[in-house]
């Protein structure tokens, strides 16, 4: 999609610029950077799993992470999709610095791999899942699924609730699941 919002975007600046001009006076086209820069993301269904942690104040650090990891689009997607979705307060938990050094554009592979190490494709919900039972995540490495006294918790981190979104479900988590080494 990223790809016809690119052509599109420089078939307008091709059409915009048609009629009489000198080499003088014509604008430079666009770089590819530039047209992703400046074209806003889709109109986000207000129920999918990106708007739902965009209207969270808990879950600010995560849609800053995703920005900075140029996933909105694909955690917009129609899915379906299952997030592990850490607090603030769960990256708050790391040692000082690791969230800010993982924002940097050069860390942005890093990020990546930390980000889909939450997210799988389908949708699990808590009633479907069984303790000890492992899951593939996007990144290609399993997390472990705990449950105890009706408690569930993902590689530790504490499972604190569950929302249903259009396009698959988010589990709220008070720890960040790190993938192990590669």
């Amino acid at each position: 999609m990223s790809h016809h919002l690119t052509i599109l975007t420089l078939l307008g600046c091709c059409f915009a610029s048609c009629g009489p001009t000198t080499e003088a006076t014509r604008p430079a086209a666009p770089t590819a950077a530039q047209v992703k820069q400046s074209t806003p993301p889709p109109p986000l269904d207000p129920t999918n799993i990106v708007s739902i942690a965009m209207g969270s104040k808990d879950h600010t650090t995560l849609v800053t992470a995703l920005q900075a990891a140029d996933y909105v689009r694909s955690v917009a997607n129609p899915g379906p999709l299952t997030v592990f979705a850490p607090t603030n307060a769960a990256f708050d938990k790391l040692p000082a610095g690791t969230v800010e050094s993982l924002l940097k554009p050069e860390q942005q592979a890093d990020l990546k791999e930390i980000i889909k190490y939450h997210a799988t494709t389908s949708v699990y919900e808590q009633k479907d899942l069984k303790d000890g039972q492992e899951l593939a995540m996007a990144n290609g490495k399993r997390v472990t699924i705990h449950i105890q006294d009706g408690k569930m918790q993902v590689n530790g981190a504490n499972v604190l609730s569950s929302i249903r979104a259009s396009n698959g479900i988010v589990h709220v988590l008070d720890g960040v699941l790190l993938p192990p080494k590669r």
